[in-house]
C-alpha cells in the first residue's frame, strides 16, 4: 500500500495532470508503456472498434503474471479496491479501501460480474466483459460504449508487465 507521502504526491501529480492537460495529454494517455505496448493489439480492443479515446498505461511488476493475477481479480469497490490513492478516490467518496492480502471470497470473477468503483449507486458499475484467466480481464460498460482492459504479460519467470489499456467511443459534440 502507498504511504501518506506517495498518496499525496499521486494526488499532486494528477492535479497537474488535469490542470495541465492539454500540454500533457499524449505523454499521459501513454504513461509508461512502450511504443510496442500502445501498439499492440490486446483483449476487449474489438468491443470498443473504433474508439475516440484510447489510453494504454503500463507497469512493471516483480512478480511472475500467476502471482498478481489473484490481485487483479479482487479489484473493486467492496472487494480488493483499486490499489490507487485512496485518500484522493475517499474525497470523491467512494469508499474504496486497498487490500494487503488475497482475498479468497473475491476469487471467482465471471463474465457478467459487475465491479464496482464507487459506493454511491448514482457511480455506474463495470461489467466483466472477458476473461482470460491468468491474463486478461475487460471491464465493460455500454453507455458510452467502453471498455477497461488488465492485461498480464510476462517478461520473464520472475517479472510481469501489466499493461492497462481504456477505450471509449462517444459522439462528437
Amino acid at each position: 500500500n502507498p504511504t501518506i507521502v506517495e498518496e499525496v504526491f499521486g494526488a499532486v501529480s494528477i492535479a497537474t495532470c488535469v490542470v495541465a492537460s492539454p500540454l500533457l495529454r499524449s505523454w499521459y494517455l501513454k504513461w509508461g508503456a512502450s511504443a510496442e505496448e500502445v501498439n499492440m493489439s490486446l483483449p476487449g480492443d474489438e468491443q470498443v472498434s473504433n474508439p475516440r479515446l484510447q489510453s494504454t498505461r503500463a507497469i512493471s511488476i516483480h512478480a511472475p503474471a500467476a502471482e498478481v493475477w489473484p490481485w487483479l481479480v479482487q479489484m473493486g469497490q467492496g472487494r480488493g479496491g483499486l490499489y490507487s490513492y485512496e485518500i484522493l478516490e475517499n474525497l470523491a467518496n467512494c469508499g474504496m479501501h486497498n487490500a494487503d492480502h488475497i482475498m479468497p471470497e473475491h476469487q471467482n470473477l465471471q463474465v457478467g460480474d459487475k465491479v464496482r468503483l464507487s459506493q454511491d449507486e448514482i457511480v455506474p458499475a463495470f461489467t466483466v466483459s472477458a476473461i482470460e484467466p491468468g491474463q486478461a480481464i475487460v471491464l465493460g460498460g455500454d453507455d458510452p460504449p467502453t471498455t477497461w482492459a488488465f492485461n498480464l504479460v510476462p517478461v520473464d519467470q520472475h517479472s510481469t508487465r501489466l499493461v492497462i489499456r481504456y477505450r471509449q467511443y462517444f459522439e462528437p459534440t
